[in-house]
């Protein structure tokens, strides 16, 4: 595989004995270190807390809140998932010094939707806009967005509507395409398995790969060996790693 202009391709392997071949295409800021240590898993995890707000279409989003600090992240579920699914993960992020809001989607668990129905493009992002606009009245200078498939393509769009350096870093594990990936803001960090198939057997690497092209410097790209989906990638053996590099590039400045 050669080099293109303006990107790098970096190998870096996932779990023991290099059970896994990472494959980190990045667009910037390729110097940094390659090795991340595992996040162990706290235990016990901290208890969440549980916040409220609205949306700008009149619904309310409910999420759960961990840790402190002026660098936050949004966690955005997939259609299979709830807020609850980050849990391990918003702990070893939060015990990474970064304050972690973990949302239900309207339709979702206490959120309830505006006028925009819940699973509409529209909605999901405006939960996401939310969310981000939450943590940032309520004191974090830089906030970032993780999504899964359903809450990856929401935190896509959310990225393009955003307000400028409202969203600071984006990281999409293999997220619903988006009509304009062009547009999206922040730095960016796509993910996805490279066997990874969707209800038609084709490989949602392709289509990834596409959205990647198209986005705007800076951005990375991580194909990780396996057939995972988004964040079932979190249950298999490179879970621990994964979540290292996810917490690397969250705190990058």
């Amino acid at each position: 595989m050669g080099t293109e202009s303006g990107s790098r391709i970096v190998a870096r392997v996932f779990g023991a004995a290099g059970l896994a071949l990472a494959l980190a295409l990045s667009s910037a800021s390729c110097g940094r270190a390659a090795n991340a240590g595992s996040v162990e898993d706290p235990a016990p995890r901290p208890a969440p807390r549980s916040v409220s707000f609205p949306t700008d279409d009149g619904g309310s989003v409910d999420a759960d809140e961990y840790g402190a600090g002026e660098r936050a992240v949004v966690l955005a579920h997939g259609a299979r998932f709830q807020k609850g699914s980050w849990a391990k993960e918003a702990a070893a992020f939060a015990k990474g010094g970064l304050r972690v809001l973990a949302i239900d989607f309207r339709g979702y668990g206490r959120s309830k939707p505006g006028t925009s129905p819940p699973g509409s493009e529209e909605g999901l992002a405006l939960d996401v806009l939310a969310a981000v606009r939450y943590l940032r009245a309520s004191g974090a200078k830089r906030v970032s967005v993780v999504g899964g498939s359903m809450g990856g393509g929401a935190a896509a769009q959310a990225a393009v509507e955003c307000r400028p350096v409202e969203i600071d870093g984006l990281v999409l594990l293999a997220h619903s395409p988006i009509a304009h990936p062009e547009k999206l803001q922040g730095r960016k960090l796509f993910v996805v398995a490279r066997d990874d198939t969707d209800g038609s057997g084709h490989r949602r690497l392709d289509r990834i790969r596409e959205q990647y092209d198209k986005a705007p410097d800076p951005k990375q790209l991580l194909v990780l060996d396996g057939s995972a989906h988004a964040q079932f990638l979190f249950a298999t053996d490179q879970g621990p790693q994964l979540t290292s590099e996810i917490l690397r590039f969250l705190n990058e400045p």
